[in-house]
């Protein structure tokens, strides 16, 4: 697999969007190698970055790249979900931006001992910390039917999710699944000829599932993105960097219902629900990469980034 690692995705993009300010105080929530803190610990002169990562091997990664703003860099191990819990730690309660890139980093695919990639046979597992307890292999042998064909519908919007839950749970009758390469092979044993001559590869939208299962990556993005605006300083930025419809669904969903969430009747002359805005939109659309990025950068052609301001 190509790296891609040292491209933080749409870089020029977020740098316009959280407008930083040379004393301001901002979080990177998904430091992955360090690739966008270091462009913003670049910009700050007083400033402060605090820049996050649930994955140990990334934080040990990035002080090689943050070395030279190291004196205005603060690296937390955690999970962006708890990000107020982290800051107050830090005894930080306002921020001027935040930053989420919600990607897997290349390393975790690249590396094959951590089960994410199935161009690699190696063992299941997908952790992205590895102190927590769920893998990928205890959910492939431990789920029942329903279990699994529901995250493959609705975390890897995998079609034939049915067959592929149901070959999974005959396998596991003859032993345990317990690599990757075991796992793409029943994959395909449940699939029609026609979508094994897809361009796509037939594992990934079942990886994708197990992934998110795994890392609860879904539920980390709602719970995150609600602490937000909290946080903001009046005029902070929320930027917020997807790669598929079901996290971009998670970003729009929770701006506008920050921005818009008055639930009373549209014939009510004034509000009764006690709505409050605290984010407006900086951009209807989602920003897209440029043709140039997507050129240098394969890995961004599916990348929107959202953005809001504190209110």
């Amino acid at each position: 697999m190509t790296d891609f690692s040292h491209y933080p995705v749409m870089r020029s993009q977020c740098l316009e969007a959280l407008s930083i300010k040379p004393e301001g105080l901002y979080v990177d929530a998904t430091l992955g190698l360090g690739g966008h803190s270091a462009l913003i610990a670049r910009k700050l002169g007083s400033g402060r970055l605090v820049a996050i990562d649930r994955d140990e091997t990334a934080l040990h990664r990035a002080q090689v790249k943050l070395a030279p703003f190291m004196e205005k860099v603060t690296l937390a191990k955690g999970n962006f979900a708890e990000l107020k819990a982290i800051l107050s730690g830090l005894g930080i309660e306002k921020i001027d931006g935040v930053l989420f890139d919600f990607g897997v980093s290349s390393p975790q695919l690249d590396d094959p001992a951590r089960g994410f990639s199935y161009m690699a046979d190696s063992k299941l597992d997908m952790r992205m910390d590895a102190e927590e307890r769920l893998t990928a292999a205890e959910i492939v042998n431990s789920w029942d039917y329903e279990a699994l064909k529901k995250i493959f519908y609705e975390y890897g919007e995998e079609r034939y999710a049915p067959r592929v839950a149901n070959a999974i749970i005959n396998a596991r009758r003859e032993g345990v699944i317990m690599t990757t390469g075991q796992l793409v092979e029943i994959i395909k044993s449940a699939m029609p000829a026609s979508a094994l001559r897809e361009k796509q590869h037939p594992a990934k939208r079942v990886f994708q599932a197990l992934r998110i299962a795994v890392n609860g990556e879904l539920d980390a993005i709602s719970c995150a993105l609600e602490q937000v605006p909290e946080l903001l300083k009046p005029g902070g930025r929320l930027c917020a960097i997807s790669f598929h419809s079901l996290e971009d669904r998670i970003v729009k969903q929770s701006i506008a219902r920050f921005e818009k969430g008055c639930t009373c009747p549209r014939d009510l002359p004034v509000c009764v629900c006690g709505f409050k805005q605290t984010l407006r939109s900086v951009s209807r659309k989602p920003i897209l990469p440029t043709a140039e990025e997507i050129e240098e950068n394969p890995r961004s052609r599916s990348a929107k980034l959202r953005v809001a301001e504190r209110v």
